[in-house]
């Protein structure tokens, strides 16, 4: 088949594409590329690119059967991250949403955050 030509980015559906592009860029460090407010935004970190979508994009449109396109669910970005404790103890003082405590396993240690509209981000540090 072979149509594939490369990996565009991970779309998050939001609420207000302001304060997404506000959690992203100042909260999380992500680099602002696009922004085409209140419609859509993209950001980048690392060479992942983020669409967030708000009700006023093309890719937040309702499916054909009714059906609407909404934040939150389980899938989720990871983000590697070094010293996962002391950055939950920051992003705690920052006022950001924890989903749970921090888990670790043999492959390493990740906590679940979510941005303003309950759209998960993993942070993830590797074991050694």
């Amino acid at each position: 088949m072979g149509f594939i030509v490369g990996l565009r980015g991970v779309r998050y559906q939001v609420a207000d594409v302001s304060r997404s592009l506000a959690f992203y860029s100042e909260r999380l460090g992500f680099k602002v590329d696009k922004q085409h407010l209140p419609a859509f935004a993209e950001v980048s970190v690392d060479g992942l690119q983020l669409i967030l979508s708000g009700p006023g994009a093309s890719g937040s449109r309702p499916m054909p059967d009714g059906r609407k396109q909404e934040p939150g669910g389980w899938n989720r970005i990871v983000l590697q991250v070094k010293d996962l404790p002391a950055r939950i103890e920051a992003l705690k003082k920052a006022g950001l949403r924890l989903r749970n405590e921090m888990e670790a396993g043999p492959g390493g240690k990740q906590v679940q955050i979510e941005d303003p509209d309950g759209n998960p981000i993993e942070l993830f540090e590797p074991a050694r």
